[in-house]
């Protein structure tokens, strides 16, 4: 290495931006294919898996294509097998079981299993480094770096520079770098706008009574209304652990409503919190979850390098799953990097990545549920799911679909109505046993910044978060964030917007969510956000 303009300079073959399950499947592929190749990982969380947040039951098909003799090692973390299976309907004081024999085989999660993702991404991690892969915890990606030709040539962080043939971003979920890059290439122009959901989960210690390994529930309906989309999940883990979560999709309309206050009110139902009864709460977090399905990818390659995972958007909104999509997108763009490497090719487009995936198990996946999310909106919570779960037999018996590819009309974004054509929600206190505040919240997710680092939330314009975040939709910011980062302060003329990013725990809903699209979400130097342990 050397300096140049005040950043150490590496030159790689591969970089690859997010050591999430993405990067790293595409990192151990491309040092199958090719030993001899250079590849580097920046991850901007502390160590790997600290910025991981899932449910998590995952389909083990993607890690069966990357490590096929991956089940005969002793230290792999697929330890709870699914046992059991239950969907219900929920109003505020009853439940009803929706049997089996009424859901599409897709959305069985037989031969499943249930994970904390970040032991799985660590486990990844020390496979790719045993090939020789090299992974920089706590380095984030801030610049993407151009020739004069306008192809991508590399990565910089804050003080260094990596230049290579090909950049893989595999951020997640409403990624910084991703989200430039589809907007410098019109990487969108023919797909629907991404749709997001923010996802919240809580880590439990519980009485050895109300543990039942292999348990997966799911439910739908209360505390939400009919015109809001969302559900949560119980996963009964080993070691009396269950981990609880909600997701609120975040193209709701109402400015008053609080996606972290749904989610404690969930854990009162009657059928629900007896479940927690004399239980520890051991962790928390939050993040956004991509929603918007098949027909809301994006081309995937641009000039010099190619989005993965969730940077992209391959989550499977009905399955609750997306970590075998993002394994297999990693392995699928990694392959062609290396045959595109071995020919002699660098930071140009391979356009051969778009027709491979959607031919792949990826788009067999996404295609037959690409209508759920759009009939959800359009037709509500319970007509929706009825109209979703008739389209989805259809393309099982006969691969057919009576609506075809319905697109996503807006943003979530645009979604937000003023504040004015809505009554304000009224929520309980929290108990502090089984309910909780935000702060208390992030105070176990174990979040830190550096004190001395610029805010990474930036506002656009500071009148307009006045005018219109304020007066028009009566500051759903200090709703809608997990964290208790945005506060408006004082009355009236008097208000001052207050942005406490030491709070932040990097799930982007402000980034999505605010309806002028006027705070910016960019990574801290690195290292800092929440530090997630076996989440």
């Amino acid at each position: 290495m050397h300096r140049i303009e005040a950043r150490e300079i590496m030159e790689c073959d591969v970089v690859i931006v997010g050591a999430g399950p993405a990067g790293l499947a595409a990192a151990i592929r491309l040092k199958q294919s090719n030993p001899t190749l250079s590849i580097v990982i920046l991850e901007k969380g502390a160590e790997v898996g600290a910025h991981i947040l899932s449910g998590a039951v995952v389909d083990p098909v993607g890690i069966a294509t990357l490590l096929p003799e991956w089940h005969k090692e002793d230290q792999h973390p697929f330890r709870t097998m699914v046992k059991e299976e239950r969907l219900m309907f929920l109003t505020a004081r009853d439940s009803w079981m929706i049997s089996k024999i009424l859901l599409p085989k897709i959305m069985s999660n037989h031969g499943s299993f249930i994970v904390s993702l970040g032991r799985v991404c660590r486990w990844l991690a020390r496979k790719a480094e045993a090939l020789g892969v090299d992974i920089y915890p706590g380095f984030s990606g801030v610049e993407l770096l151009y020739n004069d030709v306008g192809a991508v040539t590399g990565v910089a962080t804050v003080d260094m520079a990596l230049m290579s043939k090909y950049v893989l971003i595999g951020e997640g979920a409403r990624g910084s770098l991703a989200k430039k890059l589809i907007a410098r290439y019109a990487l969108d122009t023919e797909c629907s706008p991404q749709k997001y959901g923010i996802g919240f989960k809580e880590l439990w210690e519980v009485d050895s009574g109300h543990h039942r390994p292999g348990l997966v529930q799911h439910s739908f309906g209360w505390p939400l209304d009919n015109c809001t989309g969302g559900g949560s999940f119980l996963y009964h883990l080993e070691e009396n652990q269950v981990s609880v979560g909600f997701v609120v999709h975040l193209d709701y309309k109402n400015p008053y409503l609080s996606p972290f206050e749904e989610f404690q009110r969930f854990k009162t139902h009657p059928s629900i919190r007896d479940i927690f009864a004399g239980a520890r709460r051991i962790s928390y977090g939050a993040r956004a979850i991509t929603e918007g399905g098949f027909q809301s990818v994006p081309r995937l390659a641009f000039p010099g390098g190619a989005l993965i995972g969730c940077s992209a958007g391959f989550v499977n909104v009905p399955r609750i799953k997306g970590f075998h999509n993002a394994v297999l997108s990693g392995i699928i763009v990694a392959e062609h990097i290396a045959m595109a490497v071995a020919a002699g090719r660098s930071n140009d487009e391979i356009k051969e990545i778009e027709k491979s995936w959607r031919a792949s198990a990826i788009g067999r996946d996404l295609f037959p549920a690409r209508n759920v999310k759009p009939l959800m909106a359009k037709y509500g919570t319970i007509f929706g799911c009825i109209l979703s779960g008739f389209d989805m037999w259809l393309q099982q018996l006969f691969s057919f679909s009576l609506f075809g590819t319905m697109r996503h009309p807006k943003t979530d974004a645009a979604a937000l109505e003023p504040a004015f054509m809505h009554q304000p929600v009224d929520y309980p206190a929290p108990d502090n046993v089984l309910t909780f505040d935000r702060l208390s919240s992030v105070y176990i997710s174990n979040t830190s910044h550096k004190g001395n680092e610029p805010c990474h939330l930036r506002l656009k314009d500071t009148q307009l978060q006045k005018t219109s975040e304020l007066n028009s939709y009566n500051g759903p910011s200090t709703r809608y964030c997990p964290a208790s980062v945005y506060e408006w302060i004082g009355e009236d003329e008097n208000s001052q917007y207050m942005i406490n990013a030491q709070n932040c725990i990097h799930c982007k809903t402000c980034d999505i969510k605010d309806p002028n699209q006027n705070i910016e979400w960019n990574p801290p130097s690195g290292g800092g956000g929440p530090l997630y342990f076996d989440m």
